[in-house]
């Protein structure tokens, strides 16, 4: 039977997964905040039932997306925006401005999605597999590729127009 221990353990090395998924479905610090905490509640209420049949990450992914979604619905939001001052972007010493610019344009034009589309980017920039993005979503991986094309054929065409 998995303790507290384990389960603030679990949180410790995954809570950049969590963050992710607060950052793109936030709009702001406090609602972040919010999200984050009812993330963690609704991990905990189900982790004396995970059965550890998918990878943990899946498991989290899942819950976090869920989550999400469903206050989302309930707070009845049309839109949500991402303030790209909350992106954090990795530094190095040769900072290409061109680069940096760009990957901007990319985050403005995410943030417009529809909140699915939103998930299904995050995950697939997160290297996820198609597979795992169908288990995440509940969708099927033929229809994760279908949409995930579209989604990517959509954004090519706001970023060239430009």
């Amino acid at each position: 039977m998995p303790t507290e221990d384990d389960f603030v353990k679990l949180i410790q090395q995954n809570e950049g997964i969590i963050f992710k998924i607060t950052t793109v479905y936030t709009d702001n610090a406090d609602d972040q905040k919010d999200l984050y905490q009812d993330i963690v509640y609704q991990l905990w209420k189900s982790f004396d039932s995970f059965r550890r049949e998918a990878k943990v990450s899946t498991w989290l992914y899942r819950v976090a997306m869920n989550t999400a979604l469903t206050r989302l619905r309930k707070h009845k939001r049309k839109g949500i925006s991402i303030p790209m001052d909350k992106v954090v972007l990795q530094q190095t010493e040769r900072y290409n401005t061109e680069f940096e610019e760009r990957l901007k344009l990319l985050y403005e034009h995410i943030g417009k999605l529809n909140i699915l589309d939103k998930g299904l980017v995050l995950l697939l920039l997160e290297g996820k597999k198609y597979d795992e993005i169908a288990e995440i979503s509940g969708l099927s991986p033929s229809n994760v590729g279908t949409r995930i094309s579209r989604i990517k054929q959509k954004l090519r065409k706001q970023i060239n127009q430009k």
